[in-house]
């Protein structure tokens, strides 16, 4: 990697440890591992670590990597968790999940299941992680997220990257009790707020609002757009 990158993204990490964003160092570590460079076009590789969305083609994006540290925060992320992410675009955030869940030095292995709708995104996903080393710990699946991954349920955290009118019934009964689901809720390209979810028991759900983001809206049966 370029020096100027590695500064750049050691700056943006370091920003996010003092603004209280990052928590855990284990979350800190994942994103200084994870090239994003990598996944994203070469046209915005100079813009890697510029702490923003960035277009991945599709009408997509790759979320801002302030948002990718959130994300991991609020789903509580550790070594040996199953995961479930919900919109996995270009495999970025699927691999720094990856270095939590099942870092290479770690005895404890989780698995991170990412699921895209778009069939090409989801084929360069899979083109990206393969490259890098993290098929291994990644499983990247063409289809509705909306209606989950009961093949490999229950999970142990859900992440939807795209918001959602509400959180989709099929992810909540996917969640092992005690899991996490975090989501972002509202209406397309308005400010939505971040949801974390958690199972209580069978039919017990804690809710509690993080605060406003903006995703893309979410795709498929139980999204805003029924494909």
């Amino acid at each position: 990697m370029p020096k100027s990158l590695e500064e750049q993204k050691r700056r943006v990490i370091q920003n996010l440890v003092e603004a209280g964003v990052i928590k855990r160092k284990i979350v800190a570590d994942a994103l200084m591992k994870v090239p994003r460079e990598e996944f994203i076009p070469e046209a915005y590789r100079d813009s890697a670590y510029v702490d923003s969305p960035i277009p991945i083609g599709h009408g997509q994006t790759t979320s801002a990597i302030h948002m990718v540290a959130w994300m991991c925060e609020a789903a509580e992320l550790k070594p040996g968790d199953k995961v479930l992410e919900i919109g996995g675009g270009c495999g970025y955030m699927a691999a720094v999940y990856a270095e939590i869940v099942a870092p290479p030095e770690s005895d404890v292995k989780g698995h991170v299941y990412t699921i895209e709708i778009i069939s090409d995104l989801a084929r360069k996903a899979e083109e990206n992680l393969k490259k890098l080393g993290y098929i291994d710990r990644v499983t990247v699946i063409h289809g509705d997220g909306s209606l989950g991954y009961p093949q490999a349920a229950p999970y142990d955290a859900i992440i939807v990257t795209a918001a959602s009118p509400e959180a989709p019934k099929p992810l909540r009964e996917q969640l092992k009790i005690g899991g996490r689901l975090v989501i972002p809720i509202g209406s397309p390209y308005y400010i939505q707020e971040l949801t974390a979810i958690m199972r209580i028991s069978k039919d017990e759900y804690e809710e509690r609002g993080l605060g406003g983001c903006v995703f893309v809206p979410l795709r498929g049966k139980h999204g805003w757009t029924r494909d």
